[in-house]
């Protein structure tokens, strides 16, 4: 996440934009870039069955979307800076819809597994700098009050997305079959990037001069900030932790439904689209009560819990279950495994300081892909090894403690550099 050095303003620039439009603008361009990574894992099963792959290759596609969203995250904050915000979300779709179409065309050939792999690493390039260039272009309209809240509203274009992906994508497959699912969802996103080019002249107008280079030297800069700040350096891994947790339940679930419960492919893209609406109901939800009543890190403490307790109950689903108990256990883990992020990200910008907040994101948000490119790939080998998903679902239980426990050991009343803070409560808020 690319913010800016000072405080946001409550208001947009004279003549700019509004600053709901720009929430309403990224929070599209957010879900349909969301959409295109969740889409694989939701035709997996008829793509495996026609082409005749193991379904638990879906963990491998989906770590490797977000290796390449790790790499592109890296240099975000400088391309945003210097190509511009709206410049930037707009290649994103543009990367995105092509790499989804690109899997779909492979679909249709033969050797399908390596150009397969290719899309997802396409796509993840296209994924990792969307949240920071968005988030860019919602600092300077901001108030610090509403940070928690705005962020998190943004935020829920990610499970928005897989609101997309598990609602549509299976009538799409039963209608045009998988490869036409991929296609249509990419030029979705190709559509998406023309559309918005209306507003790009407002919104990169802040954007430096293009002959400033994106050096490797600057890579390290923002891990170096984030691990050299205890603090910083514990929320890191808390999101790491936390990110493994979300998208194995997000790579796994239809799966899961479909192959261990006996669920039609439908029926289970319902259950998932719930998954993904009680994700984004729960980011506003949790910004709310931590702007107001709990504060950033408690809220979180909270969540890993809820995520422990709810991710042990899906090791235990069985065919005897019935829907009702097992779409409770569902929602509340999407609500707590889903709606995290945006008051992680609020924490992490108030945890750095006005100065350091892009920076300090940018090497969090590396932290966070981390986790997501290790939790599907070491979900699938506990799948894999333990011939089932109770062993996989119970190890993501034991994970989101752990995220957890690193969020309590972050040290209150203290700013970013480790000093004693006097605007800042015991609970992370500010003062």
């Amino acid at each position: 996440m690319a913010l800016s050095s000072q405080t946001a303003p409550a208001s947009s620039p004279q003549g700019g934009p509004s600053p709901w439009l720009v929430l309403a603008v990224t929070t599209a361009m957010q879900s349909l870039i969301s959409g295109a990574a969740l889409t694989p894992p939701v035709f997996a099963t008829e793509a495996a069955a026609e082409i005749g792959f193991n379904p638990a290759f879906v963990g491998f596609y989906t770590s490797l979307v977000y290796l390449g969203a790790m790499l592109a995250t890296v240099v975000s904050g400088a391309v945003v800076a210097t190509v511009g915000a709206m410049r930037v979300s707009q290649i994103c779709l543009l990367l995105c819809g092509a790499g989804l179409c690109g899997a779909g065309l492979c679909g249709l050939a033969s050797g399908f597994l390596v150009p397969a792999l290719f899309s997802a690493l396409i796509i993840g390039f296209g994924y990792g700098p969307a949240t920071p260039a968005s988030s860019h272009m919602l600092a300077r309209t901001t108030p610090p009050h509403q940070r928690g809240l705005i962020f998190s509203i943004k935020q829920t274009g990610v499970p928005l997305g897989g609101v997309l992906a598990g609602a549509a994508v299976p009538w799409l497959v039963l209608t045009f079959g998988w490869q036409g699912a991929a296609g249509a969802v990419g030029g979705a996103a190709l559509l998406m990037s023309l559309l918005v080019q209306p507003l790009r002249p407002a919104l990169d107008a802040d954007r430096l001069v293009p002959r400033r280079k994106v050096g490797a030297s600057g890579w390290a800069v923002p891990f170096l900030l984030v691990w050299g700040r205890r603090n910083l350096r514990l929320m890191a891994l808390s999101s790491f932790c936390f990110a493994a947790v979300q998208l194995s339940f997000s790579a796994y679930l239809v799966t899961y439904l479909v192959s261990h419960l006996g669920y039609s492919l439908v029926r289970a893209g319902v259950v998932f689209a719930v998954a993904q609406v009680a994700g984004s109901i729960g980011r506003v939800v949790w910004g709310i009560l931590a702007d107001r009543w709990l504060g950033a890190r408690k809220m979180l403490t909270i969540l890993s819990i809820v995520m422990a307790v709810t991710a042990s109950g899906c090791a235990f689903f069985s065919s005897e279950w019935p829907v009702f108990a097992i779409l409770s256990v569902v929602v509340i883990l999407g609500a707590s495994a889903i709606g995290w992020n945006g008051v992680f990200l609020a924490e992490v910008a108030h945890a750095a300081g006005p100065a350091d907040a892009g920076k300090a994101t940018g090497g969090a948000l590396a932290f966070t892909y981390a986790g997501v490119v290790l939790g599907p790939s070491l979900f699938g080998v506990a799948v894999s090894a333990s011939g089932g998903y109770g062993a996989a679902f119970l190890c993501s239980a034991v994970v989101a403690i752990l995220g957890g426990g690193c969020v309590l050991m972050v040290r209150s009343g203290q700013d970013a550099s480790g000093r004693d803070a006097a605007g800042a409560d015991n609970n992370g808020r500010a003062g």
